[in-house]
């Protein structure tokens, strides 16, 4: 590696953060949610570092089939489900759970009574209108569902919170009435809680919890930070600078001269950009760790370089250390200046950028 900009991975901080889910929700199973990447911490590295846990979420097929060739033993569900049936046979061969969440999911296995049984979680839409089944057709579904051979019984009953991460607790409340007058009479394990359910509803926290961001480190509530849980980050996101100039009173820095030096400064260069997943869209004044101390972004951010304001950091070189989000500056900050929230900067780290792990 030549390039300093680099991701590191800290997989003591993964299972710190594992053991204070199990805290908080003692008596649920786990589903630890590695889809996108692992939210950008690498879809293998963090799976395989989570041996113990009850059960893996992924987005797709794609995934879950990464991560049985990579030798991922753990029970894994499609959260998307399937969205063909001739995945049906490879859904079969890696032993995988399937969401269903729409008619033709049901159909799907139903047309397809030859194969292994597959278990099932079936999901409802109590609010969100994003994937599952309307209220008023859970109980056809689910008998559909028991009648198909396709199927292991009992199969799962999951929702989806929209606003669980909001101070707001009305919407919540009512997916949580709505769900439980849903599925009251129906067999099965339930499953509710998302980051936000995890930390702010334990009323929520069923038979299975799903950890997502928490898992990472970073809190699913705006303003707050995953510190302030008792998580900590797994990724830090660190360069160096590579370049350091005297600029003088009224000099513009960066495209389009959309910062002006206010006196005579130093100004540094970061090897780092918006082409190594680095938020195009910071704005001035968004902070980064310079030798441990707190500098201002200044201009705007370009593919592979930004630009900081050292005038804090009157000794500061070429090769000094600078972090961009970590476990001294949440990246739920960084997200506060750049108009987006922690999950987006996570998931958008680029191949280029260099990993390194640790296990303490």
């Amino acid at each position: 590696m030549t390039r300093p900009t680099q991701i590191t991975i800290n997989l003591s901080a993964l299972q710190h953060n594992l053991k204070r889910i199990k805290t908080i929700a003692p008596k649920s199973s786990i589903l630890a949610m590695v889809k996108s990447n692992a939210y950008g911490h690498g879809l293998e590295r963090i799976a395989l570092a989570l041996p113990d846990v009850d059960a893996l979420g992924v987005a797709c097929l794609e995934e879950g089939m990464q991560l049985r060739k990579a030798g991922v033993k753990n029970p894994i569900v499609l959260m998307e489900g399937l969205f063909r049936a001739d995945e049906l046979t490879k859904a079969v061969e890696g032993n995988f759970t399937l969401v269903v969440h729409h008619e033709l999911q049901v159909e799907m296995l139903e047309k397809n009574s030859q194969i292994n049984p597959l278990d099932v979680w079936l999901k409802i839409d109590t609010g969100m209108h994003r994937l599952g089944f309307d209220p008023q057709a859970v109980s056809s579904i689910h008998q559909r569902l028991m009648n198909c051979v396709a199927v292991k019984k009992p199969m799962g009953l999951m929702t989806h919170f929209a606003e669980s991460d909001s101070l707001d607790k009305t919407p919540t409340s009512r997916q949580i009435e709505l769900f439980t007058q849903c599925i009251q009479n129906l067999p099965g394990p339930r499953s509710l809680a998302n980051s936000g359910g995890i930390l702010a509803w334990p009323s929520a926290h069923a038979d299975w919890v799903r950890p997502g961001i928490m898992l990472y480190g970073a809190s699913p509530f705006a303003n707050r930070h995953g510190s302030q849980h008792g998580l900590r980050p797994v990724m830090s996101l660190t360069s160096e600078l590579i370049a350091v100039h005297e600029v003088s009173k009224g000099e513009q820095v960066g495209y389009g001269g959309k910062w002006t030096c206010p006196e005579n400064m130093r100004v540094g260069i970061v090897a780092i950009g918006y082409g190594d997943g680095y938020p195009r869209h910071a704005k001035n004044g968004t902070p980064m760790l310079v030798n441990g101390r707190r500098c201002p972004l200044v201009g705007c951010v370009s593919m592979d370089m930004i630009a900081v304001d050292l005038r804090t950091q009157p000794y500061a070189k070429v090769g000094d250390s600078v972090v961009l989000w970590g476990e001294e500056l949440p990246v739920e900050e960084v997200a506060g200046h750049s108009g987006t929230i922690g999950y987006e900067l996570l998931t958008r780290i680029t191949q280029r950028v260099h990993v390194v792990t640790r296990l303490s």
